[in-house]
């Protein structure tokens, strides 16, 4: 691989902000070259979403968002992402897991929808929230990458 292209195949990175009611998602194209909100999935459905979106795309990476305090510690919210995360890698054992840090996404989502011209009543729409989140999340994990590959 040179720089963020290859001169083989390679999987999607799909991005998932984890919450207990719904869970935002977003995907790369296979050159991983954008970030593109997916789907928003109620989270008792998301192992089920998974399964049938890797049965049709080559899938390397879940990026799975880390919520953190100010402070650094880990936010009440992690304890019921660690559970989901030991689930994604038992069903999905071939497929790598990284995880970020996903302080400020929700308001950075939330401005983005302002930036970007959206009414009131679409910014009060927490799917879509939820959706740009985990694109906010994907978009800085390749950047990351970005970064460290061209080191």
């Amino acid at each position: 691989m040179v720089g963020r292209f290859s001169f083989g195949k390679m999987g999607r990175i799909v991005a998932i902000d984890y919450g207990s009611k719904r869970c935002g998602l977003a995907a790369t194209d296979p050159e991983r070259i954008i970030a593109s909100g997916l789907a928003t999935v109620e989270t008792p459905r998301l192992m089920d979403y998974l399964r049938n979106y890797c049965s049709k795309e080559t899938v390397d990476t879940f990026l799975v968002g880390e919520p953190r305090h100010m402070d650094n510690t880990p936010s009440e919210v992690a304890s019921l992402i660690e559970p989901f995360v030991e689930g994604l890698r038992s069903a999905f054992p071939n497929i790598g897991i990284a995880r970020i840090d996903e302080r400020f996404t929700s308001k950075l989502a939330f401005q983005a929808m302002i930036d970007g011209g959206l009414g009131m009543k679409r910014r009060r729409d927490k799917a879509l929230i939820d959706t740009v989140s985990a694109t906010i999340m994907l978009q800085d994990y390749m950047r990351q990458l970005e970064l460290t590959s061209n080191r």
